[in-house]
């Protein structure tokens, strides 16, 4: 019973962000508007048939309705490695559904360490600070801060900090995710 309490007070805070009333939504939704407060309110139980009407009225999805709370911290901590030059904060769970994840790292490395890393996808990052030198294959571009580079992850690549610690929020698929951030 506490699930379907997180799903009606979900309907219940959409429609009041959208500053709709009862009326609205089960007009978009094609209920009728006590059949809403009923469910809203608790006093009827809900059927997955009546979530999709519901969701798609509110613009969203069943599964975003009735996405299971986690009691993982809020907190974002930073990822050392020593090894690689950087720390990484992850800004969304790994398990993200569409497959990207999006991280901030800050990069100390001077010199490329190693060969470059190639692997299967592509890799977007924008720096917040510094300059960040991208290696990609035999060329070196300068990435400075507020300009943005995407490149494909099949070229031969690595990131580096010639003139000081440098920060950037990086945007990985799956391949990259593996490979940069479980390394």
């Amino acid at each position: 019973m506490e699930f379907e309490a997180v799903i009606r007070a979900r309907i219940r805070g959409l429609r009041l962000a959208r500053g709709w009333s009862l009326d609205v939504l089960a007009a978009r939704c094609a209920m009728s508007p006590s059949t809403l407060s009923r469910l809203e309110t608790g006093h009827r139980r809900i059927a997955i048939d009546q979530l999709v009407p519901i969701a798609r009225a509110l613009g969203t999805t069943i599964d975003e309705l009735v996405e299971v709370a986690r009691d993982d911290d809020v907190v974002i901590k930073p990822r050392r490695n020593a090894a690689h030059g950087h720390t990484t904060w992850l800004l969304t769970r790994e398990d993200a559904p569409n497959g990207l994840v999006v991280a901030k790292m800050r990069i100390t490395a001077k010199t490329r360490r190693g060969s470059l890393g190639v692997h299967p996808g592509h890799e977007w990052f924008t720096v917040l600070s510094g300059t960040a030198r991208l290696h990609l294959g035999d060329r070196v571009v300068l990435v400075e801060e507020g300009e943005s580079a995407q490149f494909s992850t099949m070229e031969p690549h690595a990131i580096t900090a010639p003139d000081g610690p440098v920060e950037i929020i990086v945007v990985l698929d799956r391949e990259g995710r593996r490979t940069h951030l479980d390394a």
